[in-house]
C-alpha cells in the first residue's frame, strides 16, 4: 500500500467539537463586551450634564432650578444609535440607552453640592456602571 497521509475522521471530529466549545464560550462574552461598549456612549453623554450641574451648584444655584436647557445646563442631545435621551430634572441627570445598548438607565444624583455623586439606575444591576 501507498503511504497515505492525512487526518482521520476521529481527529477531525475532535477538532470540530473543540471549536464548538470555544465558540460557545466566546459568543456570550463577546456580546457582553458589545453591550458595555454601546452603553459607554450613554455614560459619556451624561458627563457634560454632570459637570454643568456641579458648576451651577458650586456657584450657589439652587438644585430645584437645574433642569435641561436652563441655568447653564445644556440642551438635551439628539438621540443616536445607542442613546435615547439625557435629561436633568432638579439637578438629577438621567440618561437612557436604546434597545441596542440594552435599554438601561443611568441616573446621577448630586451629593454635597456636586462634590460627590451617587449612581443609580438599571445599569447598576446589569453591571454596566458602578454605583
Amino acid at each position: 500500500m501507498k503511504n497515505i497521509k492525512g487526518f482521520t475522521l476521529v481527529e477531525l471530529l475532535i477538532v470540530i467539537v473543540i471549536i464548538g466549545i470555544l465558540a460557545g464560550i466566546a459568543v456570550p462574552t463577546y456580546q457582553s463586551y458589545i453591550e458595555k461598549a454601546r452603553f459607554s456612549e450613554v455614560i459619556l453623554a451624561a458627563k457634560p450634564f454632570q459637570t454643568a450641574v456641579t458648576i451651577e451648584l458650586q456657584s450657589g444655584e439652587g438644585i430645584e432650578t437645574l433642569n435641561t436647557g436652563e441655568n447653564g445646563i445644556p440642551q438635551a442631545p439628539k438621540a443616536s444609535k445607542n442613546l435615547v435621551s439625557v435629561n436633568v430634572t432638579n439637578g438629577v441627570v438621567t440618561a437612557t440607552g436604546t434597545k441596542a445598548a440594552g435599554g438601561y438607565t443611568y441616573i446621577l444624583e448630586p451629593v454635597d453640592n456636586g462634590a460627590a455623586w451617587t449612581v443609580a439606575g438599571t445599569c447598576v444591576e446589569a453591571g454596566l456602571c458602578k454605583s
